[in-house]
């Protein structure tokens, strides 16, 4: 016969996993990158500790969707730097090319 090896221990839910779901929404609320950033490093180590700890820690799903919102904070992040850029060079470029550079610009033309 097996030896079923259960201790009757309720299971805990990892720290890690909950850090990852308050900075995941964090970064939505007032910390866009670093809320990201702390989401998604917490989220991967709460994932890890979940998988060592052979079922005596719970929380996976916090994780998991703590790793959801980093994500996307990071994608929205980047889109946003994007952004910023084709802003700064629309602003720019027109007044360089209407300003007093016109001359310099059309002459390299």
């Amino acid at each position: 016969m097996s030896e079923n090896i259960n201790t009757n221990q309720e299971q805990v839910t990892s720290a890690w996993s909950i850090i990852s779901l308050i900075s995941g929404i964090a970064n939505f609320v007032g910390f866009p990158f670093w809320g990201a950033l702390v989401a998604l490093i917490t989220g991967y180590i709460g994932k890890s500790e979940i998988e060592k700890s052979h079922g005596r820690i719970g929380g996976e799903r916090l994780a998991n969707a703590g790793l959801v919102l980093g994500w996307i904070g990071i994608g929205l992040g980047l889109l946003t730097v994007c952004l910023g850029v084709l802003i700064f060079l629309g602003v720019f470029g027109g007044i360089a090319i209407c300003g007093p550079l016109s001359a310099l610009i059309n002459s390299a033309q």
